[in-house]
């Protein structure tokens, strides 16, 4: 930039005419790395803040021009130049072109003239200085210049000649320059001559010193080509020419030759690997491997691609733990000390953890277990496998398998692929730095598969302590022993993982937590945690148990605590902002702030009804979330026929419905139910929660016991839910769930549990407070659960009897009739 862009165009015209310019102020562009000389065109980019400030102040002036000046070799850096880092002498130049990048300016600039800096003027925001417009160079002695001139055309001619890529035109105006001076400067921005070199040729003040220096730099590129030549052709005449690669390597050792230097940086390389294998404790079959393709590596040049993938092979080798193991702390009273501070209860897992520790510290070299920790989300699952590996001293890695579909993903690649690497088994193991680390296969039961294959089935022998201790990844493709490893999977459901996997795992299921439970775990565990992550004191922020209870039944619905700990996070959050406004110093949240804090609740807790119509029945269910209670309702339908069924069963429901009717249908005279209402009635059993699909056995009693109500007009307690499987021999099978019904049938203030006898040895999961709040009632046949569920009066009498039916029959539909009356008060009283 010029601040007088008509004294610029003076300045030049009278530069022509041989007159001394005057100094004049003008916008300096930093060259980094490069010279640009007066004559040329060349394009460059402009990415740091000052220089592209500099080219948008020069774009705005009409002459549009730059002062170009070189950064000294020495003090280039990544930062902005200052004026101590650029030489004295640049290259006056005119922007002929620019386009904006995503990243930087591009412009195409011509030089013209050479200045020289006289005074730095300004800094920010872009360099500015004033300068003076260089003389011409003049010629000192007329003959030494004309050799130099003919010298310097005979050394291109020799290096064109050694050089055919280059274009004929570009020959052509290089052979038929007759001004020296521009020939020169043209060499000088083709040759690769450094900064320094390239600036004594722009500082050059004599046409003479200009070619002389040309000269000597062309002569030596010429001495340059000569010597790579001789090399490619003595390469060229020892090898054989059908074999490219071969002809690189014999290239390469004759450059190395020639350099005096015959241990080249791939050999460097090799011997680097050769050290460290040397060093490396290895297992002899895995030595003679490595060592078998650190030969190959030894012949193939650096540039080769199997040189790089053959050191890549070998680094992955040299790093796996193959023998390098943690020690165990056996210190049992420690270890559980670790476990209870770490969670609460899961008492099932702890005793077993406790069982390996006393195992390893009898017999060492004992295998590690394969557990399997099973149950509804945020129950602890996860973190318990850490805390595992904190209890034991160990290593810890986790590989999530949510959504993994290729087998690869655990077996690796083979090599032969581009982009080929370990399994993520290998790569936890090469991370872990041992070989014993506690590894936790999380979500396992969320596992894909497809084309590629099935990575379960990869699992089956990853899992299989018989066949670990020598598993092969595609990549390695040498037996790694995994037996050592503690593999802890977990998952939310077991009926996705195909059988075989289930039958390499220990399965511990892990229940939901009951009320009391979880706020056990939020005074012991989430309070403190949510005190401390949002930034407050204990002393500042506490919450009641009576909140905790409240915040545990309405803001949340789940069998763990990983939206409780949500929901107690959102407390300690609005008490630190009040605390961070000087609104308070210390807070205590009650039952009464709750709302105020978390807004109206969200959920209303099925509740058990406090009336219930023949034809209801409460049942019980377990979902992934834990356990709830649900309504099995039916009603008859007169002139209609057949079973009718509502509220997204499932077959097995479906079926469970149709074994109920059967079996009360053959079994009529025994539950006092006239057999002619199968005949002339149909029925329609509805779930509520429509939305939902349902599915299972468990709900074979409740059905049951809802068909025997309507067809009787006795009513089922109110206060008793039950669960159960039935056959059509009326027998009551178990079921699974147990723990997490019942404490969903507590939770709705249910007092009465019908069971079957079977599922006995389930009760021993419940914790103590819910088992004495609750009379358990254990059956084993059908006729034992209607003698447990059903009032003993008739409410509802059943509806009359169609006409045409025997005197027994009609009696009955009289009676009815005359009782219906006293029905109708007793469900209005």
């Amino acid at each position: 930039m010029a601040e007088n862009p008509t004294n610029e165009h003076n300045v030049n015209q009278e530069t022509v005419s041989g007159t001394a310019a005057p100094p004049f102020e003008i916008a300096v562009l930093p060259l980094q790395n490069s010279t640009l000389f007066p004559g040329t065109v060349v394009p460059l980019a402009a990415g740091r803040p000052r220089s592209v400030a500099a080219v948008e102040s020069s774009l705005g002036t009409e002459e549009k021009l730059l002062a170009c000046i070189s950064v000294r070799p020495n003090q280039a850096t990544e930062g902005e130049a200052i004026p101590t880092d650029l030489y004295e002498v640049g290259t006056l130049v005119a922007i002929k072109r620019m386009f904006r990048g995503p990243d930087a300016l591009q412009i195409i600039v011509q030089g013209s003239e050479r200045v020289r800096v006289l005074e730095w003027t300004q800094t920010d925001p872009f360099l500015k200085a004033r300068v003076q417009i260089l003389p011409p160079l003049v010629t000192v002695d007329a003959q030494e210049a004309e050799a130099l001139q003919r010298n310097v055309r005979s050394l291109i001619e020799r290096a064109l000649a050694m050089l055919p890529q280059v274009p004929p035109e570009v020959r052509a105006a290089v052979l038929g320059a007759n001004d020296p001076v521009m020939v020169a400067y043209f060499l000088a921005s083709v040759l690769d001559l450094g900064v320094d070199q390239e600036q004594l040729m722009l500082e050059a003040d004599t046409t003479d010193e200009l070619l002389r220096l040309a000269h000597g730099r062309l002569a030596r590129e010429i001495e340059i080509l000569q010597l790579r030549s001789k090399i490619a052709t003595e390469a060229q005449g020892e090898m054989d020419k059908a074999q490219r690669d071969y002809i690189l390597r014999q290239q390469l050792k004759a450059i190395q030759k020639e350099l005096g230097d015959d241990e080249g940086g791939e050999r460097a390389e090799a011997e680097m690997v050769r050290e460290r294998l040397n060093e490396a404790d290895l297992p002899e079959e895995v030595r003679k491997e490595a060592e078998r393709e650190l030969r190959r590596m030894e012949k193939l040049p650096a540039a080769a691609p199997d040189f790089h993938v053959i050191r890549t092979y070998l680094e992955y080798v040299l790093e796996l733990p193959w023998k390098k193991s943690t020690e165990d702390k056996l210190d049992l009273a420690e270890a559980r000390r670790i476990l209870d501070e770490d969670h609460y209860g899961l008492e099932d897992i702890k005793e077993r953890i406790l069982e390996f520790l006393a195992v390893i510290k009898l017999r060492p070299d004992a295998k590690s277990p394969i557990l399997c920790f099973a149950g509804p989300p945020g129950v602890g699952k996860t973190s318990l496998g850490r805390s595992i590996a904190r209890a034991l001293g160990r290593e810890f890695e986790r590989l999530s398998l949510g959504g993994v579909r290729d087998e690869a993903e655990l077996r690796g690649h083979r090599r032969t692929y581009i982009g080929a690497m370990p399994g993520r088994i290998i790569q936890s193991l090469r991370r872990a730095g041992v070989n014993n680390p506690v590894m936790m296969l999380d979500e396992i039961d969320k596992l894909g598969a497809d084309y590629r294959g099935d990575p379960a089935a990869a699992l089956l022998e990853i899992l299989d302590p018989q066949q670990n201790n020598t598993f092969r990844d595609h990549y390695l493709d040498i037996p790694f022993d995994l037996s050592k490893v503690f593999f802890i999977a977990t998952a939310n459901q077991l009926g996705p993982i195909p059988a075989p996997l289930r039958d390499r795992m220990e399965i511990i299921q892990l229940a939901g937590y009951s009320d009391q439970e979880k706020l056990r775990i939020a005074q012991q565990y989430l309070v403190p945690r949510q005190t401390t992550e949002n930034g407050l004191q204990p002393e500042q922020f506490a919450i009641t148990d009576e909140a905790l209870m409240l915040i545990a039944e309405r803001y949340t619905r789940e069998a763990g605590v990983r939206q409780y700990e949500r929901a107690i996070g959102g407390v300690a959050r609005k008490i630190a902002l009040r605390i961070a406004q000087g609104q308070a110093e210390r807070v205590t949240v009650e039952v009464g702030d709750i709302k105020e804090l978390l807004g109206a609740p969200r959920f209303y807790p099925e509740e058990a009804r406090k009336e219930l119509p023949a034809g209801v029945a409460t049942g019980m269910a377990w979902t992934e979330m834990g356990g709830q209670i649900l309504f099995i309702e039916a009603t008859l339908l007169p002139g209609g026929s057949g079973l009718t069924l509502t509220g997204q069963l499932g077959e097995v429901m479906q079926e469970s419905a149709r074994a109920a009717r059967s079996y009360l249908w053959s079994h009529a005279a025994e539950f006092d139910i006239p057999a002619e209402m199968f005949k002339n009635y149909g029925v329609h059993l509805h779930v509520p929660a429509g939305a939902i699909p349902k599915d299972g056995p468990s709900a074979g009693v409740a059905m049951t016991s809802a068909l025997a109500s309507l067809m009787t007009g006795r009513r089922v307690n109110n206060n008793t839910s039950m669960t159960g499987e039935i056959t059509l021999s009326g027998l009551v099978f178990p079921v699974g769930g147990i723990k997490e019904k019942v404490l969903a049938a507590h939770r709705a203030g249910i007092r009465r549990v019908i069971l079957p006898s079977r599922n006995e040895a389930d009760l021993e999961d419940l914790p103590a407070e819910v088992r004495q709040e609750l009379e358990i009632v254990l059956v084993s046949r059908i006729s034992e659960v209607l003698d447990a569920a059903l009032e003993k009066f008739v409410a509802n009498p059943p509806p009359p009897v169609p006409p045409g039916m025997d005197g027994v029959a009609a009696t009955r539909e009289q009676g009815s009739r005359q009782a219906e009356p006293e029905a109708m008060r007793v469900r209005e009283a």
